[in-house]
C-alpha cells in the first residue's frame, strides 16, 4: 500500500516548493521525492478534506498565506493573501467555520483567515501579543509558533517568546476573543503542543530548555495547568539544542518529540489517564536539525525530516512499546521542514 505525503520546506537552496513522496508500507521503503507545487518557503501546510491545499508563503518580500484548488492529482492556484513582513510557520485548518490558522513568528502575531465560496482566502482577523517576554536570548519579542484547534473547538495558541499558551473563543466569522492564558516556567519557550486522545492532557513541547510539559486542560475554560515537566535529553548533554515537533500516538500511548542539536527523537510512554510520562528511548534522526517528523495514518511507521541534512529517514514503529527503529535513511528531500500524510 502507498501511503502519500507532502513535504513543506525552506527554498533558500535546492528546493522549488512542496514535494510529494510515497511511502510503501509493504515494502517498507520511501520513494524519490517529487516537486509538486513551485512555491516560496512553503514551510507549512495543511489540506482540507476535499483536498484542497493552504500553504505558507512570501511575494516580493511580504509573507502570507496561499490557496490552490486541488484538480487531478494537481492544485492550481486560486490566490493568495500577504501583507509586510516575514511569512508565517504554521497553518491549521477550521472546516466547520471555513477557517485558517497561521502562526507568525517574527511577528508574533495570529492571523485568521476566512475560506471564501470559490476557495480563495480572505483575511478576517489577527491578535498582536504584547505580554513580557521571557529571559532567554530568543524571547526578544513575541514568537507566535502554533495555532491549531482545542479538542472542543477553540484555538490555542504557543508563543515562544512570551513564555505562554493562550486559549481563545473562535466565532463564525473569524474573531477572536480570548479566554485563558497559561504561563510556562521563564525560558520554556512554547513551541508545539499535542492532546492526548481523552481531552484531558496536552503536552507542550518546549524549545528553548529541552522539555515537555504535561498540561491539564480544563474544558470549563480553556485553561492549562502544569502536571509535570520532563527533559527531552540525555543527561549531562550540554551542547546547543532546540526542541522541535511533537507528537502522540492515535491511541495516546506514546509522544514523541525532536531534538534540533541532539537531532533526536525522544520516545514517552504515557501513563493509562495520560497525566504523566516517562522517556524510554532517544533515537538518532540520521542527519541534522530534525525540524519535523510525523508518524503515518497506520501508525505503524514514523517519518523524520532533517532540514540542514536534505535527508528524510524513516522508522518501523512497534505499536505495543512505542518503540523506533531506523529501517532507511538518506532519502532526499530539500531544506525540508514539514511532514504532512494525506
Amino acid at each position: 500500500m502507498l501511503e502519500q505525503m507532502l513535504l513543506g520546506t525552506y527554498t533558500r537552496r535546492e528546493s522549488k516548493g512542496i514535494y510529494q513522496i510515497a511511502l510503501d508500507t509493504e515494502k517498507e521503503t520511501l520513494s524519490d521525492a517529487t516537486l509538486l507545487v513551485e512555491e516560496t518557503s512553503p514551510t507549512y501546510l495543511a489540506l482540507n478534506q476535499e483536498g484542497d491545499l493552504f500553504n505558507v508563503t512570501s511575494v516580493d518580500g511580504e509573507g502570507g498565506m496561499a490557496a490552490y484548488k486541488h484538480h487531478d492529482g494537481h492544485f492550481d492556484l486560486l490566490n493568495k493573501v500577504t501583507e509586510a513582513g516575514a511569512p508565517p510557520c504554521y497553518v491549521a485548518l477550521d472546516e466547520e467555520k471555513q477557517l485558517v490558522f497561521g502562526a507568525n513568528y517574527h511577528q508574533g502575531i495570529v492571523h485568521v483567515y476566512r475560506i471564501l465560496a470559490d476557495g480563495q482566502l480572505e483575511h478576517t482577523d489577527k491578535i498582536i501579543h504584547d505580554e513580557p517576554t521571557g529571559p532567554h536570548e530568543n524571547q526578544d519579542n513575541a514568537h507566535v509558533h502554533y495555532t491549531d484547534l482545542t479538542p472542543d473547538r477553540r484555538l490555542v495558541v504557543c508563543d515562544l517568546g512570551t513564555d505562554r499558551v493562550y486559549t481563545y473563543d473562535v466565532s463564525a466569522e473569524g474573531k477572536l476573543s480570548e479566554v485563558a492564558q497559561y504561563v510556562a516556567e521563564p525560558g520554556t519557550g512554547p513551541r508545539h503542543l499535542v492532546f492526548h486522545p481523552n481531552n484531558q492532557y496536552a503536552y507542550l513541547f518546549g524549545e528553548l530548555d529541552s522539555t515537555v510539559t504535561v498540561l491539564a486542560y480544563n474544558a470549563a475554560d480553556g485553561s492549562f495547568e502544569q502536571v509535570q515537566k520532563v527533559s527531552t535529553l540525555p543527561d549531562g548533554f550540554n551542547e546547543f539544542n532546540g526542541g522541535a515537533a511533537i507528537r502522540i500516538s492515535a491511541d495516546g500511548r506514546f509522544v514523541y518529540a525532536s531534538n534540533r542539536g541532539h537531532d533526536s527523537i525522544a520516545v514517552y510512554a504515557t501513563a493509562k489517564d495520560g497525566s504523566n510520562i516517562e522517556r524510554i528511548q532517544l533515537i538518532s534522526t540520521e542527519g541534522e536539525i530534525p525540524r519535523d517528523f510525523d508518524l503515518d495514518p497506520s501508525g505503524k511507521f514514523v517519518v523524520a525530516a532533517n532540514q540542514n541534512t536534505d535527508n528524510l529517514t524513516l522508522y518501523r514503529r512497534d505499536e505495543a512499546t512505542g518503540l523506533l527503529e531506523m529501517i532507511q535513511k538518506d532519502v532526499y528531500a530539500p531544506e525540508c521542514v514539514c511532514v504532512y500524510f494525506k
